[in-house]
């Protein structure tokens, strides 16, 4: 069940049906960004420095390895503190269990954080802001906010049958805030606005997105900047929403893009992320930054690993909740960097654990390519492992992680071979846009245990390698068809094959020369035995 339009709820009603029409479609920032996670678990604990004084050091290094905005950690003062004896381990003060707006953290002070963004600013680089407006710690005081007990403002200050809030409660929900009332979500509004015009904000971050609702979301976006960059953390699997919501039977993809199209904001693509934890590299192919409907790749805020999945330098390894395996990193990092989609990269990733270069290369590759958030991709999944081309605005790249991809079609050139052959690509003069061809094999009469096949010179038809010529199917007459979707204007050789199913390596050939044509001049194209 896709879900690409907007609803109303009772709760939200009134913000989903008035606002929703006059938002844009998505603000992903224009489709062109590299976002930097500018933190881990342990930031708010480096020492000697401070966190914040860390970023303004690096932050013409940040700039030069072609990042364009940095997602910078809660702002908001954390004095919390745990420890679990059971377990050995300890926490607390990394913003996420904030107690006031006031800038001075364990990041560092107030004037150190002004200091690290105008340095990322003068780097080139934006600050995007994590926010957590759905809980906080109510158990210590705070001088610039208050929100007193008894008046609604808190989650648990209503009772049945009154419903409070709008989204899934944080934990108890004792500590959660009641983002439907008026005076809550204003004075967050009031906030983002403090962020934006002192603190230079060109973006927000939200936190735990499940808590309040998308259309929220969406009216304090066009309060901070309808235009400006905005991504939501949706970290729900369908399995998590009650049996009478729709998304309890949708895919990943589905209720991400609901959530999107309710709050015009980008979506952290956790549909992909749950595909890198228990599926294939081939299955990678299904996470919403490989959708077909360029309006589903648009939205996707790719990532491999961040502060909650994966491991963090310091103390007891970080959170590492969902983290992605080792020897998949690299690859996945390929991936993200070089198909449609915004990425995300994981701050260790980069300047900690020594992947630095080769990230260095794919942003510039990626870069040189001109690949954008909604950049058309196709998948070739008569090979092993992932292969894709993708359709960038100054160049065409095809890449192959941990592929059995053996033969190049001609006018690629190499453009990049790293982690022992795992990840290759290669580029080529960009193509226009897309068309559909029917491919027929007349004549044709395959024995027991054969099938009939088309092979040619492009990728699609397996660039003349019979292993991965593409399967077609049987009609009337001994004719044999299959539609392949392919760049239009290319000049395409190929030729019918009939292979054994047993044996790739049996194959026999049409007699006499190649059918050639050229894509987008006829919808069909037909070779004969």
């Amino acid at each position: 069940m896709k879900r690409t339009g907007w609803y109303c709820t009772t709760i939200v009603w009134l913000l989903a049906c008035t606002v929703h029409a006059a938002s844009p479609s998505v603000r992903n920032g224009g489709g062109e960004d590299i976002l930097l996670q500018g933190f881990h678990w342990n930031s708010s604990r480096n020492t000697p420095q401070k966190w914040y004084e860390v970023l303004a050091q690096m932050a013409p290094t940040i700039g030069q390895d072609g990042f364009t905005k940095i997602w910078l950690p809660p702002a908001w003062t954390d004095q919390s503190s745990w420890s679990d004896a059971a377990s050995g381990t300890s926490g607390g003060g990394e913003g996420y269990f904030w107690s006031d707006f006031d800038k001075n953290s364990r990041y560092g002070s107030d004037s150190q954080l002004k200091q690290a963004v105008a340095a990322l600013a003068g780097a080139g680089v934006q600050a995007i802001y994590d926010l957590v407006p759905n809980h906080m710690n109510d158990k210590l005081p705070s001088q610039q906010i208050r929100f007193p007990r008894g008046l609604k403002l808190w989650r648990d200050d209503c009772t049945t049958p009154i419903v409070c809030d709008e989204g899934d409660a944080f934990m108890s929900g004792s500590a959660d805030l009641n983002t439907s009332n008026s005076e809550v979500s204003q004075r967050f509004m009031q906030e983002f606005r403090n962020l934006r015009d002192n603190y230079s904000a060109k973006g927000l971050r939200f936190d735990f997105a499940r808590g309040y609702a998308a259309e929220r979301v969406d009216v304090w976006m066009k309060n901070f900047g309808d235009q400006a960059f905005c991504v939501g953390e949706l970290w729900k699997g369908p399995s998590e929403y009650p049996a009478n919501d729709w998304r309890s039977q949708a895919s990943w993809q589905d209720a991400l893009k609901d959530w999107s199209d309710r709050s015009h904001c980008s979506v952290f693509d956790f549909a992909l992320k749950e595909r890198m934890q228990n599926g294939s590299v081939a299955e990678w192919r299904h996470g919403l930054n490989g959708n077909p409907d360029p309006a589903w790749r648009q939205i996707a805020v790719t990532f491999v690993d961040n502060h909650d999945t994966g491991y963090s330098p310091g103390q007891y390894g970080g959170q590492h909740h969902w983290s992605l395996a080792d020897p998949q990193r690299n690859i996945a990092y390929a991936y993200i960097l070089l198909s449609p989609g915004t990425p995300a990269v994981y701050w260790p990733d980069m300047y900690d654990w020594g992947r630095g270069d080769l990230i260095r290369e794919l942003i510039s590759l990626r870069k040189g390519a001109g690949i954008r958030a909604d950049s058309p991709i196709s998948f070739q999944p008569n090979y092993s492992g992932l292969v894709a081309a993708i359709q960038g605005s100054r160049k065409r790249l095809l890449i192959a992680l941990d592929s059995d991809l053996s033969k190049v079609p001609d006018g690629f050139s190499p453009a990049l071979f790293a982690d022992g052959q795992r990840i290759r690509s290669w580029q080529a003069a960009p193509a226009s846009s897309d068309t559909t061809t029917i491919l027929h094999c007349d004549n044709v009469r395959p024995g027991l245990g054969q099938a009939v096949y088309a092979v040619g010179s492009p990728i699609e038809l397996g660039a003349w390698d019979p292993a991965h010529a593409i399967a077609l199917q049987p009609g009337a007459s001994n004719r044999w068809s299959g539609t392949v979707v392919w760049p239009t204007q290319q000049h395409i050789e190929w030729k019918c094959l009939i292979r054994s199913l047993s044996n790739v390596n049996e194959v026999y050939w049409q007699d006499g020369l190649n059918t050639q044509f050229t894509t987008g001049a006829a919808s069909e194209t037909a070779g004969s035995f």
